[in-house]
């Protein structure tokens, strides 16, 4: 092999270029960022603009109507709560269970390879299908109330969970093969090396996987209409059978009225939905930064 001289001028040349590059890319990148903030910061303008005066008590505290001048949005963010805890507490546990198990414990056979198929399969799936199986199985065959926060909650725990699989699987499968061996090495068993060493390293990026689900949850709208979540509702939900609406479903509801005097509270709907889904995120950032186990 010959050396290769550094300061010839084909060197000299292709240095040139190679750092040109690398400033396209930087400055691309850049570019990206700021075009995206730039479209954040105008929607968050826009809705401040048209919401922000709408923002009162009032507001805040009171439920649909078909007065614009009356019409609240507690009803329908207690209808996201109520939906995103149902959400929370199937598709987390099972997720993470599943994950653990198909990581760590199943068989390399033919019928895990179908089944992790499916799984990235049904992660693609259009949100859409998961409402007509919810409104198959849960309201049709099984009776449950239609419009009620536990069989909406139960719809996106079914499209949130196997996006909780692959995250769990992929975090898990990122603790290095030496902090299980040294688990084995002082006598721990296989059940011990998975939930006490592996699962603490791999939940922040299973939490990161969560947040990505919730979120999605949090702002669909096509499975609730297909379980009737976009009835009429005047009443706050007493509980998780009553009939209920949720923040998407009620800025659809408003920006479809024929009255101007809806614009206002679409907006402050958005703006509650905003500080909703920020509150949430931040939640889950600080439970991952709190959990986080460096090695």
């Amino acid at each position: 092999m010959s050396n290769l001289d550094w300061n010839s001028p084909s060197v000299s040349k292709r240095l040139v270029k190679r750092h040109a590059a690398e400033r396209r890319f930087k400055w691309i990148g850049f570019g990206a960022i700021v075009l995206s903030l730039s479209f954040l910061a105008l929607l968050l303008v826009i809705m401040l603009k048209n919401g922000l005066a709408g923002l009162d008590y009032r507001f805040l505290t009171g439920a649909d109507s078909t007065d614009p001048t009356v019409a609240g949005v507690w009803g329908a963010t207690k209808g996201s709560l109520l939906t995103m805890g149902v959400t929370l507490l199937l598709s987390f546990p099972m997720g993470v269970l599943a994950a653990i198990y198909l990581e760590e414990f199943a068989p390399r056979a033919r019928w895990i390879e179908w089944v992790e198929v499916s799984i990235n399969n049904l992660a693609a799936v259009p949100s859409i299908i998961f409402g007509l199986l919810g409104l198959a199985v849960f309201i049709n065959t099984l009776g449950m109330p239609r419009s009620s926060p536990l069989v909406g909650g139960l719809t996106l725990a079914l499209m949130t969970m196997p996006v909780i699989v692959i995250s769990g699987r992929n975090a898990i499968k990122a603790v290095p093969p030496s902090i299980r061996e040294a688990a084995y090495g002082v006598g721990a068993s296989k059940v011990q090396t998975t939930f006490h060493h592996v699962l603490p390293l791999a939940l922040p990026g299973i939490l990161t996987g969560t947040i990505i689900g919730m979120a999605r949850a949090l702002g669909e709208t096509a499975p609730l209409l297909m379980i009737g979540m976009r009835a009429f509702i005047a009443t706050p939900p007493d509980g998780l059978n009553s009939p209920s609406s949720v923040l998407p479903m009620q800025i659809f509801l408003w920006s479809d009225e024929i009255d101007k005097a809806f614009v206002q509270n679409t907006s402050a709907a958005i703006i509650v939905l905003l500080v909703f889904l920020l509150t949430m995120n931040g939640i889950a950032i600080y439970l991952r930064n709190k959990f986080e186990v460096r090695w």
